[in-house]
């Protein structure tokens, strides 16, 4: 089996030992649902159905009397259709602001969250009303909310260069121990950053990288994308001379067993993690600019309007950035779009002044 396949592989085992650990929790009837879904949907995408399938539960518990003496298992499929669509719309109400059961924090939902997790929950009922196990959908009868386009936040190109220079230079400033931990992790980060800057990949699918899917020759890297596809993704000449600067590094570096082949090391000597490149990023991006809320997201982001930008070619864009549907691109690039028009009210003069 080839290293690439062995990471993922991995990954999908531990979301399907946590989401058989969920399912001990949820009522005997979900196991079902989730065997089904197991064929047309990833590991991580079915553990967090799971998780928001356990609030939906959590909350018949505590806020419907009709339930007050349950626990989760006692819950029979029937649940399903004793509920109406007023129950649905209380849920989604409750969705807002809940405070969790385990933890006992209180958790918030904006529209996107409560989207995702009434998604989620009409999933499940339309498993079992396909299937004739029940006889009514309330979900269908409640209208999902609406969601309101948000500007793209991202670096600008001076922003871009600043970041860079930063974490080249950030040493110049310290001294002892802090200065030799940034020594340590210098040309890693400067990589990591070239990298999701020049190319727009997913701090997901960076982080997944084995050394073995680096191509100088042809200048590109092979990610493994969401859904399972393995895709190419080209890089240009900075991008190219960071990760030879780090590769340099890293031939120092003797990983633990078992992670020999990653391309971006822990300083405990492990493939690197995605909570670990989110916090170098807000790390870095905060030296940088306060008003914006820097995300590897939005480094993404940077990357997808800087060669919108460029090329004015929606359909490139989607493609290196890996989107099934161009719309996707096209929605979330749509200002830019709109720009590039403005250019044609000023582009051909019917009378010369």
């Amino acid at each position: 089996m080839e290293q690439r396949t062995v990471y993922h592989a991995q990954v999908d085992k531990e979301n399907t030992l946590k989401l058989r650990e969920l399912l001990k929790e949820l009522p005997p009837f979900a196991k079902e649902y989730f065997r089904a879904l197991g064929t047309t949907a990833s590991s991580r995408t079915r553990l967090s159905y799971a998780y928001d399938l356990k609030v939906f539960f959590q909350f018949l518990l505590k806020e419907n009397p009709a339930f007050q003496k349950y626990t989760m298992t006692d819950f029979q499929i029937d649940v399903l259709d004793s509920l109406q669509a007023v129950d649905i719309e209380e849920y989604q109400e409750y969705l807002r602001v809940y405070q969790s059961h385990d933890t006992g924090l209180e958790n918030t939902n904006g529209e996107r969250g409560i989207k995702r997790k009434m998604s989620s929950l009409r999933s499940f009922y339309a498993y079992y009303y396909k299937r004739e196990m029940i006889h009514s959908n309330p979900t269908l009868l409640v209208d999902m909310p609406k969601l309101h386009d948000k500007s793209i936040i991202k670096l600008d190109p001076n922003e871009v260069a600043e970041l860079l220079d930063y974490i080249e230079h950030a040493g110049d400033s310290l001294t002892g121990q802090k200065k030799a931990y940034y020594e340590k992790t210098k040309e890693r980060d400067l990589a990591i950053f070239t990298l999701l800057l020049g190319t727009g990949i997913r701090v997901s699918e960076c982080v997944g990288l084995d050394v073995e899917d680096i191509d100088f020759q042809n200048g590109g890297i092979k990610v493994h994308r969401k859904g399972g596809n393995e895709m190419i993704v080209y890089f240009g000449e900075e991008v190219a001379q960071a990760l030879m600067d780090y590769l340099a590094v890293r031939k120092g570096i003797t990983p633990l067993p078992g992670h020999e082949h990653a391309l971006f090391y822990s300083t405990q000597r492990r493939r690197i993690g995605v909570k670990a490149v989110e916090n170098l990023v807000k790390k870095y991006s905060q030296q940088i600019t306060t008003t914006k809320k820097i995300t590897p997201h939005k480094l993404r982001s940077t990357y997808g309007t800087a060669l919108y930008e460029e090329t004015g070619d929606i359909y490139l864009v989607a493609d290196v950035l890996g989107h099934r549907d161009v719309n996707t691109t096209r929605k979330h690039y749509a200002d830019l779009g709109d720009a590039h028009r403005r250019k044609a009210a000023s582009a051909v003069r019917l009378r010369e002044k």
